[in-house]
């Protein structure tokens, strides 16, 4: 098992870099979408959106390229670390891929290109999030011990997506007023297969995985959209869906916790036996859907070691990364709260 860190965009430089190595980190996976505009014009961090999204998204035309994720690998390995995932899809690259829109087709083949691309230059695997309203419903504010700020639930946000909107980020400024229709749970699983048909033979050809995170947070509709995998079977039917050694699973740890069915243990046990997690989340809530908190990674429902024993006993050797924290109070709330998670996991596999 290896220990790494997320990092999102405005995160990819040198500081941080060291600053997981110093942390114990030998990997990382990195998000190459700007969710809230803090790499040209920095904003507070808002935990849900609401109709004004998160920001913008990216270029639809502009794909990453390989010189920049080529470059990013070669930063990173001259730090010391390795190069383990992207997380995320940026919503411009594949708003009609979910919304079943004109651009499908396009968008599915721009994919298989970024696909493509990540496996010639040696990252092995893909983070994505089959959602059109994305992660949406959360509160803010001191639920963690000691008054630390931390995120949660208290209901279901009822807020209809707009149009031009999809996963929280305006792609189409010019869109007209209105707001999405509303979608079965059939429609979106149909959806999810068109893309695995597509995506998973490529990934297969070039030794890439596609890793699917659950919803955040795990409930039947988000925004009057619904969600895919909002209870622990969901996960086994969409490997069911398609048999492909590149189907895999974005096991976050919180998420599965958080769903009103099922064990967060079974289920480690189910998917880390049959091989299916490619890397992993790790955080520690109180309380289900639509109702929790969360918490310090050892102070939460969760029983960490167990999960982290069961993962260690059916030879689970991807990364395991520390989901979002607490913040603590500091002058670098983000940092002290992934180094006190990232120490609390390491001491936990130093004895076991």
């Amino acid at each position: 098992m290896k220990i790494g860190l997320g990092l999102y965009r405005h995160q990819l430089d040198r500081a941080h870099f060291d600053f997981a190595r110093q942390c114990g980190a030998t990997h990382l996976v990195v998000h190459l979408v700007d969710y809230f505009g803090q790499g040209d014009n920095p904003r507070d961090n808002q935990p849900t959106g609401g109709l004004a999204g998160w920001g913008r998204a990216g270029d639809p035309s502009r794909l990453w390229t390989v010189e920049e994720l080529r470059s990013l690998k070669q930063e990173i390995n001259a730090a010391g670390l390795e190069l383990e995932a992207i997380e995320n899809f940026d919503p411009a690259h594949w708003y009609d891929v979910l919304l079943d829109g004109p651009c499908k087709q396009q968008q599915l083949e721009n994919l298989k290109t970024i696909v493509r691309r990540l496996g010639g230059v040696g990252i092995p695997v893909m983070g994505y999030n089959f959602s059109i309203a994305g992660v949406a419903s959360r509160i803010k504010g001191p639920f963690a011990r000691g008054n630390a700020v931390s995120v949660g639930m208290d209901g279901v946000d009822e807020t209809p997506v707009p149009l031009g909107m999809v996963w929280n980020m305006v792609y189409d400024r010019d869109a007209p007023g209105g707001t999405l229709p509303e979608i079965s749970h059939a429609e979106l699983w149909r959806r999810l297969e068109d893309f695995l048909a597509a995506l998973l033979p490529v990934a297969e050809e070039v030794d890439v995985k596609l890793a699917a995170h659950p919803d955040d947070p795990p409930v039947p509709r988000v925004r009057r959209q619904p969600r895919l995998v909002y209870q622990p079977d969901m996960y086994q039917r969409m490997i069911d869906l398609n048999p492909s050694p590149a189907n895999t699973l974005e096991f976050c740890v919180g998420t599965l916790a958080e769903m009103i069915e099922g064990d967060v243990y079974e289920t480690a046990e189910r998917h880390s036996k049959a091989g299916r997690i490619a890397y992993v989340h790790l955080r520690n809530i109180t309380g289900k859907a639509p109702r929790y908190r969360e918490t310090f990674i050892d102070d939460g429902d969760v029983d960490i070691a167990r999960v982290l024993s069961i993962l260690l006993r059916n030879g689970f050797d991807g990364v395991v990364i520390p989901d979002h924290t607490p913040q603590m109070a500091c002058q670098a709330p983000w940092h002290a709260g992934m180094a006190h998670a990232l120490g609390f996991i390491q001491g936990v596999l130093r004895v076991m």
